[in-house]
């Protein structure tokens, strides 16, 4: 019994001191110039709540989040900026692989007679190494293509957000990258429909193995017989 006593006698204690700490914080945070005290009580209340870095006195709330949507703007900038590096260079890569491919079968077809048989499975070879590199460029492209997508969203919603707060400069600066970003997409992926088109039509991508013909020399009946 006196055990259980001093564990709550220790617990009040406890609390008692809790309560003191935090009304001698009350009176130190009523000392306080208003703009550090209002902060002070956001993020007490907001735990991990992150507030806008601008810390100025006669600073509207209007001010602060066009300032805001500008920080929006410029992240949305840099994400669609990547995002269409790694488009317009997978589409290229792409590209030149087909054409590469295209190039190679032709002149598989074209002197499959005049090779050897090294030679051939050499040729067939890099012609199987092809095929696999345009199917993993094309799956690199997808990849791309839906980060880009997502970028161009963002960018829109951006731009939108930064025009409702009154960041006209930021807005027209972000509209400006999409429609750069759109137009070298754009460009690059019609060389793509070509190659592609080429593709189609050479079947490089889908067509067999030639057979190299092994001519025997045909003996004569006459030396098969037996005298």
């Amino acid at each position: 019994m006196a055990l259980f006593r001093r564990k709550v006698l220790s617990v009040g204690c406890v609390a008692a001191s809790l309560l003191s700490t935090t009304s001698r914080a009350c009176l130190r945070l009523g000392r306080l110039p208003t703009l550090i005290r209002k902060n002070c009580i956001t993020l007490g209340v907001s735990g991990g709540l992150c507030a806008v870095p601008f810390v100025q006195d006669n600073m509207t709330h209007e001010t602060l989040i066009r300032r805001a949507s500008s920080l929006v703007t410029n992240s949305a900038n840099t994400y669609l900026s990547q995002t269409t590096l790694a488009l317009l260079d997978s589409l290229t890569a792409y590209t030149d692989t087909v054409r590469t491919l295209i190039t190679l079968h032709k002149s598989y077809v074209s002197n499959f007679q005049k090779l050897n048989p090294t030679q051939e499975d050499k040729i067939w070879q890099m012609i199987v190494c092809k095929r696999q590199e345009v199917a993993n460029l094309r799956e690199d492209c997808k990849k791309f293509e839906t980060h880009w997508m997502t970028a161009i969203k963002l960018s829109d919603k951006a731009a939108e957000a930064a025009f409702n707060a009154g960041a006209d400069q930021a807005s027209a600066t972000v509209h400006s990258n999409l429609h750069t970003a759109q137009s070298q997409i754009q460009q690059v992926r019609q060389l793509l429909t070509e190659a592609e088109k080429e593709l189609k039509e050479s079947k490089a991508e889908e067509s067999e193995r030639l057979q190299l013909e092994t001519q025997e020399e045909e003996i004569p009946e006459a030396y098969l017989r037996e005298d």
